[in-house]
């Protein structure tokens, strides 16, 4: 296949990219988290930028607010626990869920580089039971999942059963990206959904995945939307509001 100008373009612009240095505390330079620290190659460079996922930054800006609860569910190493960190500020909180060991070292190295003192990290997969459970270690850290084979076993818990237990605070808004068990992790929340009503902004990994969730939700009284970066690459990027609540016009 020949390149395009567009892609050759964008490989020139990321080719100096490959001279920084293996995990350098940097500042990250531009967005709402402008300035707080993060390990270079943690994850891709576009997180230490500031450009990483742009559309969810800004989605999540207008949608959580001083004083809440927010769950980051698969929160890899920690951009969007920091992003909820900062907008829920000191009175709020954020829960940060994440099983691969890996990712887990370095969400914590990211949490005390910023000095957060808002973030709870549970070490461990959200589905629908309690327990372990395999893992499949992907080539990218980004991309591990639960599977019926896999390299690690992890543990697995639900998020009604936290809920339910109080170990942890109810939540007003749920970022969830989980590689493909989204609607697992839903129906291990459909308690925690009915009662406290949080807003869910969903990555489904799949048309199966994606079906499933979006009449999950449905059946819970949530109104369902698809965000304007909505499909890439078999991935869809939603949006749920509770009751008849609309979501962003630039969801």
């Amino acid at each position: 296949m020949i390149p395009t100008a567009e892609s050759w373009f964008g490989r020139m612009l990321r080719w100096p990219l490959r001279f920084v240095p293996a995990m350098t505390p940097m500042r990250i330079r531009s967005g709402p988290l402008a300035g707080n620290q993060w390990l270079s190659t943690a994850a891709t460079h576009g997180c230490w930028i500031g450009t990483y996922e742009r559309e969810l930054q800004l989605l999540m800006t207008q949608l959580v607010h001083p004083g809440q609860v927010m769950y980051d569910v698969g929160a890899n190493v920690g951009f969007f626990t920091l992003l909820g960190s900062h907008l829920v500020g000191p009175s709020g909180k954020v829960i940060a869920f994440e099983p691969l060991p890996r990712n887990v070292e370095l969400l914590r190295r990211h949490i005390a580089m910023n000095s957060l003192d808002n973030v709870t990290v549970v070490a461990a997969a959200v589905g629908d039971t309690a327990g372990t459970a395999l893992f499949n270690v992907s080539p990218s850290p980004s991309m591990g999942r639960l599977g019926s084979t896999g390299e690690l076993s992890v543990e697995v818990t639900t998020l009604d059963l936290l809920v339910g237990r109080g170990e942890v605070p109810p939540p007003a808004l749920i970022k969830m990206d989980i590689e493909g068990g989204e609607s697992r992790a839903l129906a291990g929340a459909a308690q925690t959904l009915a009662r406290f009503r949080p807003v869910l902004l969903l990555s489904t990994h799949g048309a199966e995945q994606n079906d499933l969730c979006w009449k999950a939700m449905e059946q819970l009284g949530y109104s369902v939307h698809m965000r304007r970066d909505g499909r890439v690459d078999g991935q869809y990027e939603l949006v749920a509001m509770p009751g008849t609540a609309q979501a962003l016009s630039n969801a």
